[in-house]
């Protein structure tokens, strides 16, 4: 088969992937030089542990399973299976914690929950006070910034395997065939468009009402940390942001513990991750309302400093980077992706949120199957 892949996100990129792997002859147009969205622009983490029961989950295991195997072909992507910690202060988050455990896939997550003797033990780096935390072995990370780089080198080993850089697909022209802003046409067997958090132009064209919306973050990266921070880190936000730790506790921490005005403010969480250069990974908030705003503020980074040095006991480093960022979300969140035939020979795959990351792989090798590839 000859299939054109639009898009050198991490979401096209596994798609390409998983043609080329299939036998399938590719070509991959990008209408930057590089991609510079949501790809880049995030923590890098393989997130199994706030996962959805069911489908959601299912599919965050299986990428996670796909990402250890191209990270061992791909030694460029700096797959490690870190794992994570959720350190709680409180016995209402214990309680969220506690329930957590009591799931039936509690054990497909390598959920366990440790006493600070034992978190310190795994991070060492956690020396802050807290009274338990939730481990989560199959919490994994890659390095953002440089895997769609390190898949597409691998990639081009390929003798069929073309990439297109600095071209808009502006056009179908018919089935599996599009044109693009050179003027070139391009034909396929199957056209795949993963454009991310473009969802204007062609896309627009070819689907009006597109049950997708745009959520734009705000991250840091600091200074080289100055140790190890062997594990993922999140705080006891998260648990009112990810749906696995819905439920009665939960509701309890909601209505007796609400978040204080600035992370209530921002939709925040802490999420923290470490860099193969020693660097700290931290976010990030939630932004749903258009038009978004050009610039970031200041408020949720100080929380977040605040946050993170009570966890490490420790002033942080010097903030390196901050940034914004703009993902494409299903407006039913409860969907990990939405794909759908657009025009003979087209498909849009796009919308899964905060999970691209994560579940790209597994997204990819879905749309593989049910296209026959």
């Amino acid at each position: 088969m000859r299939v054109t892949v639009v898009g050198a996100g991490v979401v096209g990129t596994m798609h390409a992937w998983q043609a080329v792997e299939r036998g399938h002859e590719v070509v991959q147009i990008e209408r930057e030089a590089e991609a510079r969205g949501a790809s880049l622009r995030n923590f890098g983490q393989i997130w199994v542990s706030g996962r959805a029961g069911g489908e959601e989950l299912e599919t965050a295991l299986r990428a996670r399973e796909l990402w250890e195997r191209i990270g061992a072909r791909v030694p460029g992507l700096g797959f490690r299976p870190n794992g994570s910690l959720t350190p709680v202060r409180t016995a209402l988050e214990l309680a969220v914690a506690e329930e957590a455990l009591a799931r039936p896939d509690a054990a497909a997550r390598g959920y366990k929950l440790l006493t600070p003797a034992e978190a310190r033990e795994k991070n060492p780096a956690l020396r802050g006070e807290y009274e338990a935390a939730l481990y989560c072995e199959r919490d994994a990370a890659v390095e953002p910034r440089t895997a769609q780089l390190a898949l597409r080198e691998e990639l081009l080993r390929s003798p069929n395997y073309t990439f297109l850089p600095g071209r808009e697909v502006r056009e179908v022209t018919g089935p599996g065939t599009v044109r693009d802003d050179h003027g070139d046409v391009h034909h396929a067997d199957a056209v795949v468009l993963c454009t991310g958090a473009w969802l204007g132009g062609l896309v627009k064209e070819l689907v009006p009402d597109l049950p997708v919306r745009r959520v734009r973050l705000q991250m840091m990266q600091t200074d080289p940390l100055g140790e190890s921070l062997p594990t993922s880190v999140a705080d006891a936000d998260s648990f009112r942001y990810y749906p696995a730790y819905r439920g009665a506790a939960l509701d309890s921490l909601e209505a007796e513990q609400p978040q204080p005005e600035v992370p209530a403010a921002h939709r925040m969480q802490l999420l923290m991750v470490q860099r193969a250069d020693g660097g700290l990974t931290i976010g990030d908030t939630h932004e749903y309302e258009h038009p978004f705003a050009f610039d970031v503020v200041e408020e949720p980074y100080d929380h977040l400093r605040e946050v993170v040095e009570g966890f490490l006991g420790r002033p942080l480093p010097k903030i390196r980077r901050r940034w914004a960022g703009v993902y494409a979300q299903c407006t039913d969140t409860s969907r990990v992706v939405h794909r759908q035939q657009v025009r003979e020979g087209v498909w849009l795959v796009t919308g899964p949120g905060g999970r691209g990351m994560t579940c790209s792989p597994a997204i990819a090798e879905t749309t593989a199957n049910e296209l026959g590839w």
